[in-house]
């Protein structure tokens, strides 16, 4: 039903280019694309069918309003019984915004799951990573997040969904690379933040943007993408990155480095505070698509991420809102 992967060796990124300078997720100075360099959050937070507009879905302005075309194509291609491929950066995403979707189409087509970041790291840790441990009430790193592979294998096993956890370690815990030198090993053993790519969270993990130190792992996403691409015409969502997670923005980056058709997903439940970055829009032109059926069934899913979901639902009420889709340029 799944598989586990231990954690690649680094790879060098120094010759992933995809356009002129200026435009090139790795290039240095300018605007950059992409989530890398200043491109942040665009717009004011919208709210997610919960007050304000409810046609803008988390997508915030200039976002085409009528959701008809994009509803009936992703249905007619669910129903037609399309292999559909979830990729999610963590190790709830997944069931968070496509539960609904990935319950229903289970029944007519295969479904997986594809976690890309699944791993805590070694200490020492950041203060912010530390924080983390705390509000899980956990001690160690490894043995959190060994439960929490667990709650997600049961999931999606009681779902009869195919997952592979591909064992990447999470945002909180990754570490600048390491050429050699023994100062920076000696400085990051007394001050972590220094040896880490994103030494706060607020400030720098859910700042909407990605470090310079974070290329390498972009390669490592962008071949987990290639490899789910097949013969058969299948549908493969990924993470609009609404919130500005770093590790949402390196599956969605790696998404559109692929330049294979792909739909996004607003990721639940930070769509309720939050819309997508005006760098994504500007790009893509998104067309929306909702679904809304099953969605009795997902607060329990969601609840059976013991470790996850009462930090994301402190009151216990998990809002039932449809999932929204949505498709760069309209559905093709």
């Amino acid at each position: 039903m799944g598989t586990d992967r231990t954690r690649p060796p680094a790879r060098d990124a120094d010759h992933l280019r995809t356009g002129p300078p200026g435009t090139d997720p790795l290039a240095t100075g300018g605007p950059i694309p992409y989530g890398f360099g200043t491109d942040g959050l665009g717009g004011d937070p919208v709210p997610y069918g919960l007050g304000g507009d409810p046609a803008s879905y988390g997508l915030g302005g200039g976002t085409g309003t009528d959701t008809r075309t994009g509803t009936a194509w992703l249905t007619a291609a669910v129903g037609e019984g399309r292999p559909l491929v979830v990729l999610s950066p963590h190790l709830d995403d997944a069931v968070l915004s496509c539960g609904a979707l990935m319950a229903h189409a289970r029944h007519t087509a295969p479904v997986t799951v594809v976690t890309v970041f699944t791993e805590a790291g070694p200490p020492p840790y950041t203060l912010s990573a530390r924080g983390f441990l705390h509000q899980n009430g956990a001690r160690d790193a490894g043995e959190l997040y060994a439960s929490r592979r667990a709650e997600d294998r049961a999931v999606l096993e009681r779902l009869d969904i195919t997952w592979h956890h591909l064992g990447l370690p999470e945002g909180l815990f990754r570490r600048k690379p390491d050429h050699g030198s023994r100062r920076p090993r000696r400085l990051g053993a007394l001050l972590p933040e220094s040896a880490h790519i994103y030494p706060t969270y607020r400030r720098h993990l859910a700042a909407g943007r990605l470090s310079r130190f974070d290329t390498g792992t972009l390669m490592r996403v962008l071949g987990a993408v290639a490899e789910q691409w097949g013969p058969d015409p299948r549908l493969l969502l990924a993470p609009l990155a609404v919130g500005g997670h770093a590790d949402h923005l390196l599956v969605r980056t790696a998404a559109e480095l692929s330049r294979r058709p792909v739909v996004y997903y607003s990721d639940f439940p930070y769509n309720q505070q939050h819309s997508v970055d005006a760098g994504f829009r500007r790009r893509n032109a998104p067309v929306p698509a909702v679904w809304r059926r099953g969605l009795a069934g997902k607060p329990d899913l969601i609840r059976a991420y013991r470790t996850q979901a009462g930090l994301l639902f402190p009151s216990g009420q998990i809002p039932v809102v449809p999932e929204v889709y949505v498709f760069p340029g309209g559905p093709p």
